[in-house]
C-alpha cells in the first residue's frame, strides 16, 4: 500500500511538472503540445468518462492519464524535467485546467448532438 501511495504522489508531481513544461519556452514544440493536452486532461475537474460508469469510469484515471504522463515525460529533455519536478514538488497547490474541462464538455455536447442526429434520422 505504501508503494502505491508513493506512485500516486509521484504521478501527481509529474502531472504538475508536465503542466509547467507546457508553458516553458525551452521545451520543444511537439513535446509542449502533447504536454499541454495531457496536463489539461489530467488537471480537468471533469472526466471524459465519468467515474460512476462501472469499470470504464476508472480507465482514464488508471490507464490514460499515467500513459499520457509517461509519454510526455519521455519527450521533455531530462534536465528540464528534473527542474520541473523540483518546481512541482515545491508548489503547494494543484492547478485546475478549465480549458481541459471546456474541451471535455465540448466533446460530450458533440457526442450528444451525434446521438440526437442518429436518433432523429433513424425514424
Amino acid at each position: 500500500m505504501d508503494k502505491l501511495k508513493r506512485w500516486a504522489s509521484a504521478l501527481l508531481r509529474d502531472v504538475i511538472a508536465v503542466w509547467i513544461a507546457a508553458r516553458d519556452p525551452r521545451v520543444p514544440s511537439p513535446a509542449k503540445a502533447i504536454a499541454l493536452f495531457v496536463a489539461a486532461y489530467a488537471l480537468s475537474p471533469i472526466d471524459l468518462i465519468p467515474d460512476f460508469i462501472p469499470v470504464l469510469g476508472y480507465i482514464d484515471d488508471l490507464l490514460i492519464v499515467p500513459l499520457g504522463i509517461m509519454f510526455s515525460v519521455r519527450l521533455i529533455p531530462q534536465h528540464l524535467m528534473a527542474e520541473f519536478r523540483t518546481t512541482a514538488s515545491a508548489r503547494g497547490d494543484k492547478p485546475k485546467s478549465f480549458a481541459g474541462a471546456a474541451v471535455i464538455v465540448g466533446l460530450w455536447l458533440v457526442a450528444a448532438a451525434l446521438v440526437a442526429h442518429w436518433f432523429w434520422n433513424s425514424r
